[in-house]
Parts: C-alpha cells; structure tokens; sequence
C-alpha cells in the first residue's frame, strides 16, 4: 500500500491564536520600514539612490530616520549601479561620519545563480545586519522569456525567504512606468506580482520634475497607509516636510502606565480597555484593536513594571493588568511571549524546509564584488 510522505497541515483555531502572545514585529524604522521585503519605486534620476544612501548610514549610526527611531545595526548597500568612487563622493554629500558598521558592495551574482547563498554567508558574518538594500532589482535578474507574473513572484518570493528566515527588512530601488495612474502603486515597473510580493510599497514622485521636492507614499501588510513629504536640501539629503501620520512613540505604554498609576490592577472586557485608556479616541485604540495593541506593547510594559493577561471568562474576552507590586495575585500569570513557543513562526518555516541551505557557500568577500569602507575625514580630501 503507498505511504505518502506528505506532512498533514498544521492547523490552529481561531480561539487559540487570538489568545497567544506574539513579539511585537521587528522594525528598523518605527512605523515605516518593518522586517520583511519592501519595494522603493521612483523615476529614474528622482533622487532613489541618494535616499537609499542616506537609509543605509543612518540606520547603521542608529540616528532617527525623519523623527522616526531605527534599529542601530549592520547594513549593506548593493550599489549595483555606481563605482566605489561615485558612493564615495555621495558619502563625503550627505555625512561627515560613515561607519564601519555600513557596507558597500558593487557587485553580486543574481538570483538563483548564487545571490541568496551570497546573502545568507554576509548574514552569517554579519549576524547584526538590520537592513539590505538592493539597488538595483533590475541587476539581480536574469532575463526570462516566459510566464511574466509567475517570474516576478518567484524572484521576490526568493528575497523575502532570506528576510524572514533573518528577521531583517530587505529594500529594493526599482523604477516607475512613465504612464500616469491615479493610484501610483499601479505605476510600479512589471507585474502586479511585484506588489503583491512585498510587504511594503514606497513611490517616490517629484511635485515636479527637478523641483527637489517630492512626495513619499507608502502602504504595506504591517504599515498603515502615510504619505511624507520630502524636500531635498543642497547636501542632497531628502529632509521632512510634513508626514500624513504622525506616531506618538510610546504612547500606549505610556497611556497604559499613567492608568495603572493609581490602581494595582485592572480587569475588563477590550471594549471597556479601550474606553478607559482612549476615552477621546486620540489614541486610535477602539476595541478590535485593543487586545492587538496590548500584545505588541508586552515587552514595553514589563520594563515600566507592569504585567499582562488575556484570558477568555463565560466566554467573553478579558483584558487583566497588574502593576509590578501586584504580580504574585493568584490565578494571574504574566504573559511572557518568548515563553509562548506556539507563537514561534520559525518553528513553521523550519518544518516546511525553509532553512535548509546550501553549507559549501562561497565567503562574501572572494565572490560578491568589491566590498568597500569609507570614512569621511574630509570633503576637501577629494580628488
């Protein structure tokens, strides 16, 4: 009799995964630029590769990206369009301190001809790399004569492994067709495979052609839908005009611990949560959100003392909060996602055989380009 060697699903119920704590989602920059697969989109000469330089150095100096906090860590620029000499005059531009933390390459194979193995052996030496950016996605595709979506899909499908196996964000330059569109998202250069790829879209398009002022959309699976405004100035750094959302960072741990400041504990439905800590709604907490919006704050909480529960009770969702001199109450027990090992997403990526890769990689260095380091002493020291 056959044996099929398929591995049944694993299913989990709707009840179940409401109620297990997850991390909060890994962002190297607050609100905008999430771990994942992410899309930067312009015309070309609109300033992509200036603002994609500027990205790389600033958060690998851990410094606010337009008011937004980043993720201090390694980052890589595959400059697959410039020389070493162009990136550095850029740098000398836009920065007088580079460092060593920022890498630079301009060249690397291309997919599925030996780039992912190039990517996961940089990871490996570089295991605090927090961002990739790939400039551009034209330079790390071959040319395929057939099915068109299912090409695009594939290619970023590839990408998007490595970002989520690493828990990294990876962002790819890509251009914009010249056709005009009332949504610009359809502007976005091949399939509609692209966008649906991708976690995040970001279109970068001038108010007018050489105007030095543009307009930053940006829409994604974990962002909420923002528009910024940018103006580059005479380094050419593009600085914030003005954003559609403004984040109040903090401001729900914050609301949570001011509330619990003269209580030691709190029990309620989410819908009475939600009015007892946004009772004007200024916060954007309605009661859908509210169990969410606890989830992700967990770690934030624990360290200004206070602890979480979400429990079910005559079949009604409960929200219990404890502040730090309260925790030993009987019957509550602190939510710890690192704890929650039903949450671990890697579990499920390591079961589909996601992990497995190649172990005879080639190192970085010998077959991934030139990897150049630039300090900026300078600006005078040029050439």
């Amino acid at each position: 009799m056959y044996k099929s060697n398929i591995q049944p699903l694993n299913t989990i119920d709707g009840e179940t995964l409401m109620s297990i704590p997850m991390e909060p989602l890994n962002f190297v920059v607050d609100s905008l630029i999430s771990q994942g697969l992410h899309i930067l989109a312009g015309a070309p000469k609109v300033g992509k590769s200036w603002l994609a330089l500027w990205l790389a150095t600033t958060i690998a100096k851990g410094e606010p990206v337009w008011n937004l906090q980043t993720k201090q860590g390694t980052t890589l620029y595959l400059c697959l369009e410039d020389s070493t000499r162009r990136i550095q005059n850029r740098l000398f531009s836009i920065t007088d301190e580079v460092p060593s933390s920022v890498r630079f390459c301009t060249e690397s194979n291309i997919l599925e001809k030996g780039l992912e193995q190039q990517l996961t052996q940089f990871l490996k030496e570089y295991p605090d790399t927090v961002l990739i950016i790939i400039d551009t996605l034209q330079k790390v595709r071959s040319v395929k004569n057939d099915n068109a979506y299912a090409n695009d899909y594939r290619d970023l499908s590839l990408l998007k492994r490595i970002a989520d196996q690493h828990g990294i964000a990876i962002l790819l330059v890509h251009h914009l067709r010249k056709e005009g569109d009332e949504d610009v998202f359809n502007r976005i250069s091949g399939t509609t495979a692209i966008s649906g790829a991708v976690d995040s879209s970001f279109t970068l398009v001038e108010d007018k052609r050489g105007s030095g002022r543009a307009k930053l959309s940006c829409i994604g699976r974990d962002i909420e839908y923002r528009e910024i405004e940018l103006e580059r100035n005479k380094d050419n750094v593009w600085q914030l005009i003005c954003d559609s959302k403004v984040t109040p960072g903090g401001s729900i741990p914050a609301a949570i611990s001011a509330f619990m400041s003269n209580r030691t504990e709190y029990i309620g439905t989410p819908t009475e949560f939600a009015e007892e800590i946004d009772p004007d709604g200024t916060l954007g907490i309605t009661p859908k959100k509210a169990a969410r919006l606890l989830s992700e704050s967990l770690a934030t909480l624990r360290q200004i003392g206070v602890t979480a529960c979400l429990r079910r009770s005559n079949g009604k969702r409960i929200v219990e909060l404890h502040r730090a001199e309260s925790v030993d109450t009987p019957g509550v027990d602190p939510i710890d996602p690192c704890e929650a090992t039903e949450g671990d997403l890697s579990a499920v990526s390591a079961s589909a055989g996601l992990n497995t890769l190649p172990r005879n990689l080639p190192r970085f260095s010998a077959t991934f380009g030139e990897t150049v380091e630039v300090t900026a002493e300078r600006k005078n020291s040029l050439p």
